[in-house]
């Protein structure tokens, strides 16, 4: 059975390309290709492909708003970014949007034939090191905080963000609008906490769990 496909960009000389570039590959049957949002999620809930390959900025919704119809609405579609660059936070929304593969325009034309079969087979690819560098480093910032957030609570949370930027207990007073005094009584409840000594250890603590 071929690989059943959907692609969606909104220049007309990239979906010439991909099409093409899919065409002369005999394991894949190209069903559909679209130049917008609205057209491609109409697409895909119509032939139900197997991958679908989707630009991140399109008219009408974006490659990730589709992704995250697609999820909320259980969509057996499976979901591969095509994109020139690819902001940190998108990164961390694509992969909570069930998207399985991302490929950077200016990679080579196939590493994304080479991408589709690998996620068609159940396998998540993230074509570019730095890439996948980012993404982990994006995921330990946020298991860090979780634990952080079991630990203190959201005052004291604001409280070590101010001491990782350098701030006073003063000048962290009068940002709160509480006594210094009250911020030094923060501090040490902080420190017994964490189990770290003194402002210095708190504030290499916080750079290393990504508070700043």
């Amino acid at each position: 059975m071929p690989i059943r496909l959907v692609v969606a960009d909104d220049h007309p000389l990239i979906l010439d390309g991909v099409e093409n570039l899919f065409r002369l590959e005999e394991d894949f049957q190209l069903l559909a290709r679209c130049k917008d949002g609205i057209e491609t999620l109409n697409a895909v809930r119509r032939h139900k492909p197997d991958v679908v390959i989707l630009d991140i900025r399109m008219p009408g919704k974006d490659g990730l708003t589709i992704a995250r119809e697609m999820l909320a609405e259980k969509l057996p579609t499976r979901v591969v970014l095509l994109t020139a660059e690819l902001e940190d936070d998108q990164l961390l929304e694509a992969i909570r949007a069930g998207v399985r593969g991302i490929v950077l325009k200016e990679m080579a034309p196939q590493l994304l034939v080479q991408c589709v079969r690998k996620v068609h087979a159940g396998e998540q690819w993230i074509e570019r090191r730095s890439t996948a560098a980012n993404l982990e480093k994006i995921l330990r910032r946020e298991a860090a905080a979780r634990e952080i957030e079991a630990l203190i609570t959201p005052r004291e949370i604001s409280i070590v963000k101010m001491v990782a930027q350098d701030l006073r207990n003063k000048e962290i007073a009068g940002k709160l609008f509480i006594a210094e005094g009250t911020v030094k009584v923060h501090l040490h409840n902080i420190c017994e906490k964490l189990q770290v000594k003194g402002r210095l250890a708190l504030l290499r603590y916080a750079r290393e769990k990504g508070l700043v």
